[in-house]
């Protein structure tokens, strides 16, 4: 157990996670002063592997609600603060030396700690998506989960924004439970949240329902009072959804991203693309360049790590090949071979460069 004055009760809700589940707890169990693992109908081990780390394993019967099981797991927390993670995700190493900084800056005043969610790391173990999240949260504030799918946690005050990271390790294929929830609340008559607007429709896209998906995101927009990084990404999902059937629809979207910030990588980066599938290179070279002059936003919402860092760089050695001007090709080539070297279309291009300098 840590010593620290100000302690922490590690909650957890879960199901069938038994190829997962030792593996998160093992990553954070030595920094936590007690661990609450609420279950919600696991049929597989998941319990037995609980009880190895668990100082309480409890069950919840399942009602279609993620923020009725968190808020359960919350109420039994005893400790000073309490942390919230799912079986998937884990505690990586170089963040494991981090964490027991950061636990020292708990003093009993700060109600909230945010922390980087990696989403997904590429083959080089390149951070491609992520976002922030509150992870851990003062227990006498009494902050509440939201939402019966994709919930969140209401809070304010006092904030150490943490540069630990929590990584999330997905297993698990893709299933439609999220969206068949929406479904029923739909059926139900129950009513939306602009939050569940969206969200019902980023679970119809990624259910591959994109016709039904466009009306919900427009709907959405059409609302408005939306926080603006969801806008923003309501804009950038339809452009996807409008891509193989109008994609003068799909470059529109794109650019109604400008109506709630400044351009944005992700943005910038699919209207570079859009012109490049379109043979107008030096526009593509435009929107690709741009990218690089951006101040990248401080933001809670989703970031595509790809389009901030190497991805651009690959693009442009194809424009400028295309273009005839190959030592700028070359140029933008040697660049991404430094930050991604063994990124196929890397691969493929240093032996393009190798035989054209050989000639």
């Amino acid at each position: 157990m840590f010593s620290d004055h100000q302690e922490i009760s590690l909650c957890m809700i879960v199901r069938d996670e038994e190829k997962v589940l030792e593996r998160c707890l093992r990553s954070v169990s030595e920094f936590m002063d007690e661990i609450i693992i609420v279950d919600t109908g696991s049929v597989d081990g998941t319990r037995e592997i609980a009880e190895k780390y668990a100082d309480k394993v409890l069950d919840f019967a399942w009602v279609d609600d993620f923020a009725a099981a968190r808020n359960y797991s919350f109420a039994n927390a005893t400790k000073d603060y309490i942390m919230w993670l799912d079986a998937d995700d884990v505690l990586q190493e170089l963040d494991r030396h981090g964490f027991r900084e950061l636990k020292e800056q708990l003093d009993g005043k700060v109600n909230r700690v945010s922390m980087p969610y990696h989403l997904g790391v590429d083959s080089n173990g390149n951070v491609t998506h992520s976002l922030r999240r509150n992870r851990i949260v003062r227990r006498e504030a009494g902050f509440r989960w939201v939402g019966k799918v994709h919930e969140y946690l209401e809070v304010f005050g006092d904030v150490i924004e943490s540069d630990v990271a929590i990584t999330h390790q997905k297993e698990k294929a893709h299933t439609p439970r999220n969206l068949e929830i929406y479904l029923r609340m739909h059926e139900n008559q129950e009513p939306f949240s602009l939050r569940d607007t969206l969200y019902f429709a980023n679970e119809l896209m990624d259910n591959d329902r994109k016709e039904e998906a466009i009306i919900y995101f427009e709907k959405f927009l059409s609302l408005e009072g939306g926080w603006l990084e969801d806008n923003i990404t309501a804009c950038l999902h339809l452009s996807h959804c409008y891509k193989n059937s109008d994609d003068r629809k799909s470059l529109r979207y794109l650019f109604k991203t400008f109506e709630y910030d400044k351009p944005r990588a992700e943005a910038c980066s699919e209207i570079g693309r859009y012109f490049i599938g379109h043979g107008e290179m030096g526009l593509a070279v435009f929107w690709l360049e741009m990218i690089f002059t951006l101040d990248r936003p401080h933001s809670m919402g989703i970031a595509n790590e790809a389009v901030w860092t190497w991805m651009p760089h690959i693009d442009l050695c194809y424009c400028y090949d295309q273009l005839g001007q190959f030592e700028k090709a070359y140029e933008y080539h040697m660049k991404a071979l430094s930050l991604v070297p063994d990124h196929p279309s890397v691969l493929f291009n240093e032996k393009y460069f190798e035989h054209r300098f050989n000639q």
